[in-house]
């Protein structure tokens, strides 16, 4: 299956069109309301440990440093993950952690990446980011941008190591990338 129609699948029912039946307003999205559809849908084809799930009411979503999305993550704040719904929390250091199942670390944190990817060391948080080389250094999925799109890699062994479980149907549309 191309690669375009696979990504044209994964992100169409993220996006929705308020207040008029067939979406009257077709401006393009901006890049950051691209990531915060795609970290929605991120939620959706990652398996976390049955411990840690059978306890979750709210996925929580948290953007460690300069929030770079603005108004883009409050689209997706509220909207169902099977019997679990999306929270979006803006955190002011990494003390604060706790509670964040998916951790959006914004380019600001790049000189503290390390220490972000150890605090959260095998806890099952999936680490997101869009800073170039940070799937190299531990981070789970990054986004970048090819040709005007956003697109993302992921580090699988990351993920396993924090005992997450991703999709081969989010493998596949995905560039991997080894690292620690």
């Amino acid at each position: 299956m191309p690669r375009v129609f696979i990504l044209a699948v994964f992100l169409f029912p993220a996006f929705f069109c308020p207040g008029t039946a067939l979406c009257g307003d077709m401006r393009k999205p901006t890049e950051y309301e691209v990531k915060a559809a795609y970290i929605y849908n991120f939620a959706k084809f990652i398996e976390w440990p049955a411990t840690f799930r059978d306890r979750l009411e709210v996925i929580h979503v948290c953007v460690i440093g300069d929030d770079p999305f603005g108004s883009s993550l409050a689209t997706i704040e509220g909207k169902p993950v099977g019997k679990r719904r999306i929270g979006i929390r803006n955190l002011p250091s990494l003390q604060n952690t706790g509670g964040c199942e998916i951790l959006f670390i914004a380019n600001s944190e790049e000189g503290d990446l390390d220490r972000i990817v150890e605090a959260v060391n095998g806890s099952p948080v999936l680490t997101i980011g869009d800073t170039k080389g940070f799937t190299r250094q531990g981070v789970m999925i990054n986004f970048y941008m090819e040709n005007n799109k956003v697109l993302f890699e992921i580090n699988p062994k990351a993920a396993m190591r924090a005992g997450l479980k991703i999709s081969s149907t989010l493998l596949r549309i995905a560039r991997i990338v080894g690292g620690p």
